[in-house]
Formats: structure tokens, sequence, C-alpha cells
């Protein structure tokens, strides 16, 4: 299935120039903590809406462009220096303009075999990437495809220094409400370089610093679902604990993480030491944690990590893997206390990296009510919201994405190809 998409050359789109705002320029915005952290690492999404609008592209093109009236840090550039040095970086809101892409595939949304995996190189073809030099290009990356059935797919990629998830699906909601005819977005956007949020802790920079310079390894490339039965399940067994007996009741999220992490373990290593480290890292969304204010849009996310043995997860209930992430995302708030004095030591944060960045750990991040199921262009929400997961150097997997029907779906980097079977037949075993 190649040469099925036509491209138009990239466009620059600025803010718009007619009411109800105008955007400022000459601007310059510092970053916090949360932002500098994740450097300019790019990451691209992709929404698939089965039902089709008037002329997608050019509707969603206007839209956009009347958005960045409110949102005029992303149609700015990265710069460094200045700022009482450290090179730090910032954002200069020059009013440049986001790129824009306009496509037609010569198919249906169906032909495109848009969900049969492996489709990652398909995925391509659906958006504009970055070259290798990522701080001097646009913020955002947009491709709107149209297929012959009426569907389209919405391309995005953008630097993850302006925006985390949330912050980006709140932008892409505000173009769906401007598209719709809205006056303006339903919420007003609060910018990055909110100077009043706390210090990312020690060991969580070390980590995202990391992350950017490890060298990438070679992972299976798995797109699963977790049935709803299977959740529901989960959930039941925690709620039902004496020891838990009125306490919170289990997320879907903690659901999916346990049963995708004990699965991995025991796949991974099951004929190894029960002592031996097996952590997971998840990312949370700290907003309320941090004091964000309402319409905050810059990264806010941290990462916490699970500190557990193989045999812990391998080896114990599934309910009581659901506990171990219960109590660490507990434990998020003190990351925040005494500057996370708690996580500090170079020794000490030397080791816990070894541990962190090799095969035994396991990454999660999740996408479940982070905005991007409620993106409507005005032809209703996405069938379904993915992600283009390229080389990691770290096991991992982004979960409980947007899509229509039951489950979570979950795009997975996380085991090498001799350990797939194993993988898949504990997933399996949870039916």
């Amino acid at each position: 299935m190649r040469n099925v998409v036509s491209k138009s050359s990239p466009e620059l789109i600025g803010p718009a120039t007619t009411k109800p705002a105008t955007a400022p320029t000459g601007v310059v915005i510092n970053l916090s903590s949360f932002d500098k952290a994740i450097g300019s690492y790019p990451f691209t999404s992709f929404h698939v809406f089965n039902n089709g609008i008037v002329k997608p592209a050019m509707t969603i093109k206007s839209a956009l462009s009347q958005a960045l009236v409110y949102y005029y840090p992303i149609a700015g550039r990265v710069i460094t220096g200045a700022a009482n040095s450290g090179n730090p970086l910032r954002i200069s809101c020059a009013g440049e303009g986001v790129a824009f892409v306009s496509a037609t595939a010569c198919c249906a949304l169906d032909d495109f075999k848009l969900f049969d995996p492996p489709f990652a190189a398909l995925l391509k073809e659906l958006a504009v990437e970055y070259p290798t030099e990522v701080e001097a290009d646009p913020l955002l990356l947009m491709q709107v495809t149209e297929f012959t059935c009426g569907g389209f797919v919405v391309g995005m990629t953008w630097n993850h220094v302006v925006a985390d998830g949330k912050g980006i699906a709140q932008f892409l909601r505000a173009v769906g409400e401007l598209a719709r005819g809205l006056p303006r977005p339903s919420v007003l956007p609060v910018s990055c370089g909110d100077d009043t949020l706390p210090e990312l802790p020690p060991l969580v920079v070390a980590m995202e610093k990391a992350m950017l310079t490890q060298e990438s390894k070679q992972f299976a490339y798995l797109d699963i679902t977790i049935p709803s039965s299977v959740i529901r399940r989960v959930k039941a067994e925690f709620n039902g604990d004496v020891a838990h007996s009125g306490g919170e009741p289990c997320t879907v999220f903690e659901a999916v993480a346990a049963v995708l992490w004990r699965s991995r373990t025991r796949a991974v290593l099951s004929d190894s030491d029960p002592n031996k480290p097996a952590p997971l890292v998840f990312a949370a969304n700290v907003h309320k944690h941090v004091g964000a204010k309402d319409g905050y849009y810059g990264n806010c996310i941290t990462s916490q990590v699970v500190a557990a043995t193989s045999g812990e997860v391998a080896n114990g209930d599934v309910k009581d893997v659901v506990k171990l992430i219960r109590r660490a995302k507990e434990q998020i708030p003190a990351q925040f206390k005494n500057g996370g004095v708690a996580m500090n030591g170079a020794a000490r944060m030397e080791r816990q990296l070894s541990v962190l960045f090799g095969y035994n750990a396991f990454f999660v991040a999740s996408w479940r009510n982070i905005g991007f199921e409620a993106v409507d262009f005005g032809g209703g929400r996405p069938a379904r919201v993915m992600c283009h997961v390229g080389p990691t150097a770290v096991p991992s997997c982004v979960a409980c994405l947007p899509r229509d029907g039951g489950g979570a779906s979950v795009l997975l980097l996380c085991v090498k190809e001799e350990h797939v079977d194993a993988f898949l037949a504990e997933l399996e075993s949870f039916k």
C-alpha cells in the first residue's frame, strides 16, 4: 500500500489577524522545569474520524489559525540562551506559525488497512515528521488526510516542550470547537511559562535526560486490547479485598497496568532470581498536586517508580499488583515536598537509573481521559486515537488509547521477539 496518499507542500499557518483578538508578538516565555526536562522531544498522534465534514482540510486549517490566537506560544519557536544563563530553553512568540499539510488518499479508510499490524510504516504517510534538528522548526506539524469514504485522519506531531498530552488535547479540542463555529474555545488557555510551578524532582529530571540520550533498543511492535471483561474482573477482585474495604476503587488504568506488568514480568523474568528488581515506571498528571491553574497546557507530568521484585509481581495475585501501583500513586504528592530531597544523592540516583534503564523495567503512559477522546471537528468524536511508537531505549507502552468499542487499546514496544509468545500467552490467561 504505497503512494496512496498525495500531500501538499507544507505551509506555515500563523495566528488569525481577525476578531475576536490578535495574538501578541515579541513575547519570550520562560519554561518550567517540567517543560525543560522534556527537552525538544517530538511526539505524534493520529485521530481517526469515520464521519466526514465539509472540506476537512480547509475547515481545520482555518480553525487552527483561529486557535493560535489563544494558544500563540504554539506558533512560536524554541530559543536558547540568556535568561540568567545555563543556556535555558525558552519560547519566542513571534508568530512564525505551525506547519500544515493537506492530503488525499485514493482509497477508503478500510482499504488503507490502518488497523492491521504492523501499521507503523503506514502511519508515517499520515503525518509530517520532524527533521533531525527539532529546535529551529515549528512547534506543531499537522496533516489532514481525506479518504474517499468521507472519513479523515488528523496527524499531529508536536514538540513536547510546549505541551504535554493533556495540554495538546486541550488545544485540539479548541480547534474542533472553532471548526464547529463556536466564537471562542470553551476553555481559555493558561500559557506555558507559569513560574508558580515547583521544581521537578531530581530523579525525574535525571530520568528524562537519560531517556533522550540512551541508545534505542529492538523491541517487538504489538497492538493489543485488554478486554472490558478482564478490566471488570481485576477491579472487582481489588475492590472486594477485605484489606482494601472502604478505600478508593480500582481505576481502569490501575487494572490495565497491573495486567500488563504481571504478564510482562512472567514472560521476561520467569526463570530469574525472584529478588531481582522489576520496577514499573508510569507517567502521572500532577496538575492538582502542584497548583496548576485551570486551562494550563504546559507540561505538568511526572514519572513515578513502583519499586518491586520480579517475585512480587510475577507470583502475586493481580489485586496485589494493583496495590503496589496504588501505593506508588499515593506517594506522588511527596515528590514535591522539600524539593524531592528523598530522591537526592548522586550514588543512589546512579544505581536507580541503572535499574530503570534495564530490560527488567517497564514504562507505561496512559491516554485515558486526557481529552483526545472529546475532539470533534463537526462530524463527531474520533473512532480511534493512536500514536506513532518509534524506537525506544526502554520497554514501554501507551495504554488506554481512545477507540470505539470496549476494552483498553494498548500499543507496546516492551518485549524482545523471543518473549512475544510468552507475553501474549500470559495476557490470554487473564481471559
